[in-house]
């Protein structure tokens, strides 16, 4: 069997060891006699393997007691649309730090409901950089910020700001680091990068902010309602939670989140630094922006880009095309990117630039 290094932006990587499992659970698990896909909802044996999803989360980003797991569906970008309907109170003012493709999609849902206020931009300098100076309003209802941005390569290493409500889309970087949970009035993440596969999105929430919104909502729209059904009000996504657990244990075997820091923040100095010593491709992104999980670069030349990501195909290293938005290259070492990985990433471009070289010499 070949498995090849998939550094795609998501749905992403996932541990081998888990891939595993799941081939051997696919008509057996825990002993049941069948398919966790076939499984009911309703079944103390998938309550069980939902339950030990949430408890091993919690445990693993040390969520306090008064916080909320709910796991929901619709993509990490229904919550553009259920965080204002359900966090809007009586001012329905939000704050919004603006630094890409993803808070844009956040800013044009609530504004839908309510204010939006954007408290600092980085839109001026085309999002190669992160906004350092912010106005923050501490009546505004909530304010929302990305931890991480996937199209544009950029990363805040901690919290930029202090809100009462203070709401982080953590979609691409989530368990990819130890967080302060208590800072956040809510943290949401599509679970297809760090935290599993595609289907489930994950929110954790403060639990004084279940109950008051101002609006009447529909029931499969509402926070609380997911919160008093243990996220089973409908259907969940059965499988994807089932998968979100194996990497969840993964992690735990792996170190917990303290060890994949140190690995994670490996992996991109390694790369980042083979980059900033290349002849040929280079990164455009501020260097204390520079994002830990998504790894943008570029030769200058569309061409070039495209005969590199080809050459790389060849080589087992695939998924590096870069956002349709801003093109070049585009690596993602999410968790599950192993060292081995990077390095065969770091050859390929090392042989490739020779190549090029090379042939400019004999022109």
């Amino acid at each position: 069997m070949k498995r090849v290094y998939n550094f795609s932006a998501g749905p992403a990587t996932l541990p081998e060891s888990v891939l595993r499992r799941i081939q051997a659970e696919c008509l057996d698990v825990n002993h049941t006699g069948m398919s966790v896909m076939e499984m009911s909802h309703r079944s103390i044996p998938f309550e069980s393997i939902l339950d030990k999803t949430k408890q091993d989360l919690i445990e693993i980003m040390n969520i306090p007691s008064n916080y909320e797991v709910l796991f929901l569906q619709g993509g990490a970008s229904l919550q553009f649309t259920m965080i204002p309907m359900n966090l809007f109170k009586n001012s329905k003012t939000m704050d919004l730090i603006h630094t890409g493709v993803w808070s844009q999609k956040a800013l044009e849902e609530a504004s839908l409901f309510g204010k939006v206020n954007i408290i600092a931009s980085s839109e001026s300098s085309n999002f190669t950089e992160l906004p350092k100076e912010f106005n923050v309003n501490p009546d505004s209802d909530y304010l929302h910020y990305v931890s991480n941005n996937t199209v544009y390569c950029t990363q805040f290493k901690n919290s930029p700001v202090t809100h009462p409500v203070l709401v982080c889309d953590m979609s691409s970087d989530i368990c990819s680091k130890p967080i302060d949970v208590s800072q956040y009035g809510l943290i949401f993440a599509g679970a297809q990068k760090n935290l599993g596969i595609a289907g489930l999105t994950i929110v954790i929430i403060r639990k004084d902010l279940l109950d008051t919104k101002s609006l009447k909502l529909p029931k499969m729209l509402d926070y609380s309602v997911y919160a008093k059904n243990n996220s089973l009000y409908n259907t969940p996504s059965s499988f994807s939670i089932y998968v979100s657990g194996l990497v969840l244990e993964w992690i735990k075997e792996m170190g917990g989140l303290v060890k994949l820091e140190e690995l994670n923040n490996s992996k991109a100095n390694l790369l980042y630094n083979a980059i900033d010593h290349s002849k040929l491709f280079k990164n455009i992104i501020n260097k204390v922006d520079r994002s830990v999980m998504n790894v943008m670069f570029t030769t200058g030349s569309e061409d070039l880009d495209n005969q590199f990501i080809e050459y790389a195909e060849e080589q087992d290293c695939v998924g590096l095309r870069g956002h349709r938005i801003t093109k070049g290259c585009r690596a993602s070492l999410y968790n599950a990117m192993s060292m081995d990985g990077v390095l065969a990433l770091i050859q390929c471009m090392n042989d490739f630039e020779n190549i090029i070289i090379k042939e400019n010499t004999h022109v």
